[in-house]
């Protein structure tokens, strides 16, 4: 299988550019897209995979435990992943394995590669940046680097959620502490100082020689100077929070996604927004990237399906519809077991045999099942062996207490019900919907 997937990595086509099309087969929804110089597209899902694409057939790249939320393509042919597992991994195309590159302490929420190649750089949620020195050859076909070594960078006060190098080299992060730290020293042993302070949570950054352009919680999107941080435009609209951003340099383009499903495109030599295009009809845009060309634009959202709008063209074709996922669209018609399950479930679950890439093991047959048994599902070492056994009581517990408090280690998101209707009501919808699975 990994033979196969070397061949994709190194050799496969890209999708045909200046044309409309979608990727479907994740389990869940696209956090974040990568391409190579060479068109090679790579998608990350909340269904703990990354897709490498070859056309519409995708090669699947397994290895991490959690949800993968960013990539990046700057060592390619090799790729660059990471997850909420807390960890980087390299895939690299002629390695069995992936390698582990570092290891935060929170979710990995960005990944960088110094214009050297020496050091890569990745943002936590533990607040931290992971700046890690690797051996050569850092980008060479026989073999990946297996030598790391990392120096944590402190200095923000909460979760760093981007970084980015300048073309000189210069490390820029952004945190949800509303400031963009700049980096100086000799590498790796760096200190940083404020160079923006927005005020809200920033969320994405892109970094150029000439300036720098960033997306916040509040909706700012903003450009400053790369030499001084001083305003350059405000692209900002009414629209909260900006969640991805993509720019291509051979078109001076930069998209900007929202959580209310619209992109923007900005012409970042006039300083002029070009487009704003309702991308969806339900829900945000986690990922954007553009093709090699600049021609097309790629997005990803709640839906578990990658698309892409030819850019010159792209007010002309339909945004996405939601598909599956568009159960909020008109949650009244909704009972309220069947609502609950749609906004607390059915993301990382199915209710039919077979996990079907999702992020949590298929829930058929589900009562008197002991936790941790699904044959086609990879647990954590938590539910390995665990004695729960699901039942209307530990269904209640669970969702009483949450999934870290009740199952403490589990890959399973933070959530709770804190109503005992809404837990009830699900509990009979799963006693009932799994149990029609079995007729």
């Amino acid at each position: 299988m990994w033979r196969a997937l070397t061949i994709a990595l190194c050799f496969a086509q890209p999708a045909l550019a200046q044309e409309f099309f979608t990727l479907k087969g994740h389990g869940g929804p696209i956090m974040d897209i990568a391409v190579a110089p060479s068109g090679q597209i790579a998608t990350a899902s909340f269904d703990n995979s990354v897709g490498i694409w070859d056309g519409t057939d995708p090669q699947w790249l397994e290895g991490h435990r959690a949800a993968v939320t960013s990539l990046s393509y700057d060592m390619a042919p090799a790729l660059l992943s990471g997850s909420d597992d807390f960890r980087v991994l390299l895939w690299h195309p002629y390695a069995d394995t992936p390698v582990t590159v570092t290891e935060h302490l929170g979710k990995v929420s960005s990944i960088a590669l110094h214009p050297s190649g020496d050091f890569i750089a990745s943002a936590g949620w533990d607040g931290f940046v992971n700046l890690t020195t690797l051996t050569k050859p850092s980008q060479s076909l026989d073999a990946p680097p297996r030598d790391f070594a990392t120096t944590v960078l402190r200095g923000h006060r909460s979760n760093v959620t981007a970084v980015a190098f300048g073309p000189d080299g210069t490390l820029f992060s952004a945190s949800s502490d509303g400031t963009i730290r700049v980096w100086n020293g000799q590498m790796p042993d760096l200190t940083s100082r404020v160079f923006v302070k927005h005020g809200f949570g920033i969320n994405q950054m892109v970094v150029t020689a000439d300036w720098i352009a960033y997306g916040a919680v509040d909706g700012g999107t903003r450009m400053v100077s790369t030499e001084n941080g001083k305003h350059i435009a405000d692209f900002t609209l009414e629209r909260r929070p900006i969640l991805s951003m993509a720019y291509h340099a051979g078109s001076d383009r930069l998209a900007v996604g929202d959580g209310e499903g619209f992109i923007m495109l900005i012409d970042t030599q006039t300083r002029k927004i070009t487009r704003d295009f309702r991308a969806t009809l339900n829900g945000p845009i986690w990922a954007l990237a553009f093709s090699a060309d600049g021609q097309n634009l790629h997005a990803g959202g709640i839906e578990d399906t990658l698309y892409s709008w030819p850019v010159s063209t792209m007010d002309t074709h339909a945004p996405m519809d939601g598909g599956t996922r568009s159960f909020l669209e008109k949650p009244e018609t909704l009972g309220n077991g069947e609502r609950q399950f749609k906004r607390k479930c059915s993301i990382c679950h199915t209710l039919t045999a077979g996990s079907a890439r999702k992020a949590g093991p298929s829930l058929h047959n589900l009562f008197g099942r002991r936790a941790g048994t699904v044959a086609d599902y990879t647990y954590s070492d938590t539910l390995e062996g665990s004695p729960i056994v699901w039942t209307a009581d530990t269904i209640n517990a669970l969702f009483d207490e949450g999934p870290d408090h009740y199952i403490p280690g589990t890959k399973m998101p933070m959530q709770r019900i804190v109503k005992r209707t809404d837990r009830d009501d699900l509990i009979d919808y799963l006693r009932r919907e799994t149990a029609l699975q079995e007729n």
